[in-house]
């Protein structure tokens, strides 16, 4: 769905909808687990020179292999979205400059408008946690032998080794 300046110009939009696993590409490894339901309202701002207002609320199950074990891993996100996005011909140049904290929150968009799909990609990714766990107490993959530990333990040596003392332990007194 595509929001362009045009039309909101005339009225508000609204939106609800559910997009299936598939039909958004996210970064590699990170997949859709089932529908994504969307809805909300997109509308332009009176007053500023083309900025879009584009707020609502997304439910979605993603799925990522765990960063400790890497067993498949589903992170439910469940949330409300208030964004702002302005023409990217108002935005910095190629310059360097300082920009406040509440302009490092909006985002800019070329070509007549904004596509809902990017939107909802965009913030997909940014709220996905950092280190993608299983659950907390996921006990990862033995170093040595690469074992996943929450299905088997193993019998390898957890023993930290410092290697920046190994030209000393052929030293004798």
């Amino acid at each position: 769905m595509f929001f362009s300046v045009r039309d909101l110009e005339v009225r508000k939009a609204h939106f609800d909808v559910a997009i299936s696993a598939g039909e958004i590409d996210y970064v590699e490894g990170l997949r859709q687990a089932g529908p994504l339901q969307a809805e909300g309202t997109a509308e332009l701002l009176g007053n500023t020179l083309g900025e879009i207002r584009v707020k609502g609320r997304l439910k979605v199950a993603m799925e990522a292999e765990c960063d400790r074990c890497l067993e498949k891993a589903v992170f439910p996100i469940d949330s409300e979205f208030d964004l702002f996005y302005r023409p990217a011909d108002t935005g910095p140049s190629g310059d360097e400059v300082a920009i406040s904290d509440a302009e490092s929150e909006i985002g800019f968009y070329a070509g007549g408008g904004v596509d809902l799909k990017e939107i909802l990609r965009e913030y997909i990714l940014l709220s996905m946690p950092m280190q993608r766990v299983c659950r907390e107490s996921c006990l990862g993959m033995c170093p040595v032998c690469g074992q996943n530990r929450n299905v088997r333990a193993c019998a390898c040596s957890q023993q930290a080794v410092d290697d920046r003392w190994a030209a000393l332990r052929n030293f004798k007194k």
